[in-house]
């Protein structure tokens, strides 16, 4: 006797969560063992139902696509995943795959092809959608380490990716909305890609596009050539900008060699953790109303061998206590961290 199929449904629109149930129920021992329709409650009914099958679309509320499914793939790592999209740009796809997806289907197809997309997942072989066979092997953007962007189209790229609208990226960086119009219409051009979300897509592939190097940071002095013989990635969190430009240039004068990224609270911090694993991060104590400890710890989890410095201008033994237990190395006061200090931190690093 065959055992059953489980099957766990996800997507907000409950007309399509009823057009896929009526398609699998021509399919023989499998059972559709639920239906969500955002994020969290996903994570309770795979947790609860333990299917052998997920459907989703990944647009749904309270879900950030790559990051879940890469979290959800290494949570079930025999589960197969299949995506059920209306969405068909390669980046997008191409992104969705490399974070653990074992198949993707659009939704305009017939259901014949759907059951179809189902079998084949769930006979340990990879599902695309033949529409989007021919935009795969066409090839991708232009690789990134070819790029060269100016710091206004990180930044712009930066709050595109944060989910800003034009308004929004205005107000922020201090420029007009056709200015921001006019800087975005050459980005697309110079990554290859046509829309906002291919782009946002793009660099969730590639978060190096986001990094500044050193010497790029801090060209107008010369590093010390046993520093600048080393590649150090490292990642600046504070919620200050102005004090994370200060950072910045004084890393790059110490280590010309070093990819730079930044973020200003604990989602960003734990998003490019996650991504790059940096080998040092300089995080603040305090992160607007977020904990920077806090902060700390979820990036020693994500990353375990991420060396971790806390900063503070409010030095306090209770916190370097709190956050030596998070994984921190050290806990420095922010009036002593200079150069000469920060040259000691990274020849600590190579060393």
């Amino acid at each position: 006797m065959m055992s059953t199929t489980r099957v766990l449904l996800a997507d907000d629109h409950a007309v399509v969560c009823a057009g896929i149930r009526n398609a699998l129920r021509e399919l023989p021992d499998l059972e559709v063992v639920g239906e969500v329709s955002d994020g969290p409650t996903l994570f309770t009914a795979l947790a609860q139902a333990h299917p052998d099958c997920l459907l989703l679309d990944v647009t749904m509320p309270s879900f950030e696509p790559f990051s879940a499914i890469r979290q959800i793939r290494t949570m079930y790592p025999v589960m197969k995943i299949l995506v059920v999209s209306a969405y068909d740009d390669r980046v997008y796809v191409q992104g969705l795959l490399s974070a653990g997806v074992d198949g993707y289907h659009l939704k305009d197809q017939p259901l014949s092809d759907l059951r179809l997309a189902v079998r084949r997942v769930l006979a340990g072989e990879k599902w695309i959608s033949s529409r989007l066979v021919d935009k795969l092997v066409q090839g991708g953007p232009p690789t990134h380490l070819a790029l060269s962007l100016t710091p206004r189209q990180r930044d712009l790229l930066h709050l595109l990716q944060q989910g800003f609208d034009n308004h929004a990226i205005a107000r922020r960086m201090n420029l007009s909305v056709k200015t921001v119009e006019n800087h975005l219409t050459r980005l697309y051009r110079q990554l290859n890609v046509q829309s906002r979300l291919e782009a946002a897509n793009y660099v969730n592939q590639h978060p190096e596009l986001l990094a500044l190097s050193g010497q790029q940071a801090g060209s107008e002095l010369v590093a010390d050539r046993f520093l600048e013989a080393e590649q150090i990635t490292m990642l600046l969190v504070d919620d200050n900008a102005r004090y994370r430009n200060q950072l910045r240039r004084m890393v790059g004068r110490v280590c010309a060699q070093a990819m730079i990224y930044e973020a200003e609270n604990i989602r960003e911090a734990t998003h490019l953790a996650e991504q790059i694993a940096p080998q040092l991060v300089l995080v603040d104590v305090v992160l607007g109303d977020e904990d920077g400890i806090h902060c700390a710890r979820r990036i020693k989890t994500l990353s375990p061998l991420s060396r971790i410095v806390l900063i503070s201008a409010y030095p306090d033994r209770e916190f370097h206590r709190r956050g030596l237990e998070a994984g921190a190395v050290a806990f420095l006061d922010k009036k002593d961290l200079d150069a000469t200090v920060l040259r000691q931190v990274i020849d600590d690093l190579v060393g």
